[in-house]
């Protein structure tokens, strides 16, 4: 209300817990009505509904709900607990996996040495072993994509020919 009429400083007024003046518009009104501060969200109609219905359920999270996942967080929370570090590995283990880093960088560094000592002539060789690899694979990938009657023709041509030759023999 703006004008309260039997509005006293001194003796107060029924009004005296609103404001003074009017709200600029309906949505500061409804905003200063909400006790939720603002909340955008709504709350379901089923809550006070029929108590027939069945209520939904929060799913549960397959991931948190399986037995490997729920043994993890026990050994992570008791290795918290006990001050060991989740990276931490028995001696063991990191020795060996050293040595298996190590092997295999060595091996590495062995294959490339190999391929800088190699002579022009090997050079030359593996070059015309890998062509004739190639050619093999394509010749191959021809007679796969061939129809199906010009493979039958080469059978019968190879069964005439072994024929004839033991008619001959």
């Amino acid at each position: 209300p703006l004008f309260c009429p039997g509005f006293s400083h001194q003796a107060g007024c029924s009004h005296a817990n609103t404001s003074f003046f009017l709200p600029a518009s309906m949505y500061t009104e409804i905003q200063r009505e909400r006790p939720d501060g603002g909340n955008i969200l709504t709350h379901p109609d089923y809550i006070d509904g029929n108590p027939d219905l069945i209520k939904p359920k929060k799913l549960l999270n397959p991931v948190k709900a399986s037995k490997s996942h729920q043994e993890l967080h026990r050994e992570l929370l008791m290795n918290h607990k006990r001050g060991l570090s989740v990276e931490s590995k028995p001696e063991l283990q990191r020795v060996l996996e050293h040595r298996r880093r190590d092997l295999l960088i060595k091996q590495k560094k062995e294959e490339e040495e190999a391929k800088k000592l190699q002579s022009p002539f090997e050079k030359e060789l593996l070059k015309r072993h890998q062509r004739l690899d190639q050619l093999e694979k394509e010749q191959e990938k021809q007679e796969d994509h061939a129809p199906e009657f010009i493979k039958v023709k080469e059978n019968l041509r190879r069964t005439s020919t072994v024929t004839g030759d033991e008619k001959a023999a």
